[in-house]
C-alpha cells in the first residue's frame, strides 16, 4: 500500500477525535463569551482584579474582553497549545511507532528509498495539521461571528491560523528531529511535548518579566499572539523568517538523521 495513503489511514481516527475536541473547545469558549456578556459585571472588571500571573496565564494581557475578538485572542492560546501539542506528538511518532511495532525492519527493506518514507509520513503529518487547521478556522469564523455583533474579525482569525499554521508545521518537524536524534525513540513523543511546554511556560514567564523580552526568539508561542494581530501591532517579519528557518533546519535533521542512523533496536 501506498505509505502516504497507509499513513492517513493510521490517523484517521486521532484526527477526527482532534478535530472534534478542537471545535467543542471553540463551541464552549464562544458559548462561554455569550454568558459572560449577558451579565452585568464585566469581563475586564472581573480579570483586572486578578493577579498579573493569572492574567498572562489565562491569555488575557491587553485584550478587551468585552468584544468576541478579544475573548477569542485569550481563547486563541489554548487552540495554539492544543495544536502545538496535536503536532508535537504527530512529528514525533512518524518513526516512533514503527520501532514500537517491530514493523521498522519490513519498512525499510522494501524498494523505495528512506527519503522517500520520510517524505511519505512527513507529507501525511502536513496533511492532518492542515485539516486540524481548517477545522479550527473554519470553527472560529462561523462561531466567532454568532457573537460578534457585527464586529468584523474574519481577517484577524485567518491571520491568527495562518500562525498558527506555521508553528504546528515547526513543532512536527521539531518532533520528527528530536525522534531521530534519540536513540530510544520510543520516548520520543514525551520528549517532544515536554520541550512545546517548555517554550510555552517560557513565553508566560517573558509576559511576567518585561527583563528577558528578548528571549521571545526562543519561544515560538511568542512569534504569532493574538494581541498584536488584533490590535495593530501585527506579526514581526524577523519572526516569521526565524519560523521557516527554523522549519527548515528541524526537516533537514529528520532527513540526515534517518538516513544514517541505525533503525535496530
Amino acid at each position: 500500500m501506498n505509505i502516504f495513503l497507509k499513513e492517513l489511514k493510521s490517523h484517521r481516527k486521532s484526527l477526527i477525535f482532534w478535530s472534534i475536541g478542537v471545535f467543542l473547545m471553540v463551541l464552549s469558549g464562544m458559548n462561554k463569551y455569550a454568558n459572560l456578556y449577558s451579565s452585568e459585571q464585566s469581563m475586564n472588571d472581573v480579570m483586572k482584579d486578578m493577579p498579573k500571573s493569572l492574567q498572562v496565564i489565562m491569555g488575557v494581557g491587553s485584550l478587551d474582553l468585552s468584544k468576541a475578538s478579544g475573548y477569542y485572542g485569550m481563547l486563541f492560546v489554548y487552540l495554539l497549545l492544543m495544536a502545538t501539542i496535536h503536532a508535537a506528538m504527530l512529528g514525533a511518532g512518524i518513526i516512533a511507532k514503527e520501532e514500537r511495532d517491530k514493523t521498522s525492519e519490513f519498512l525499510f527493506v522494501k524498494p523505495v528509498s528512506r527519503t522517500a518514507v520520510i517524505t511519505a509520513k512527513l507529507g501525511a503529518s502536513l496533511f492532518n495539521i492542515v485539516v486540524f487547521n481548517l477545522v479550527t478556522l473554519l470553527s472560529s469564523l462561523a462561531l466567532v461571528a454568532k457573537y460578534s455583533k457585527g464586529e468584523d474579525v474574519n481577517w484577524d482569525i485567518t491571520i491568527l491560523m495562518a500562525g498558527m499554521l506555521i508553528l504546528q508545521v515547526l513543532f512536527m518537524v521539531m518532533g520528527s528531529a528530536i525522534s531521530a536524534l534519540k536513540r530510544k525513540s520510543k520516548k520520543a513523543a514525551s520528549l517532544s511535548a515536554g520541550v512545546m511546554l517548555l517554550t510555552f511556560i517560557l513565553s508566560v514567564a517573558i509576559d511576567l518579566n518585561e527583563g528577558i523580552k528578548n528571549l521571545k526568539y526562543l519561544s515560538p508561542f511568542k512569534y504569532f499572539e493574538a494581541k498584536n494581530v488584533m490590535y495593530g501591532g501585527g506579526v514581526e517579519p524577523v519572526l516569521v523568517v526565524l519560523s521557516f528557518f527554523l522549519i527548515v533546519t528541524f526537516t533537514s535533521v529528520t532527513y540526515i538523521f534517518y538516513k544514517i542512523r541505525d533503525l535496530n533496536i
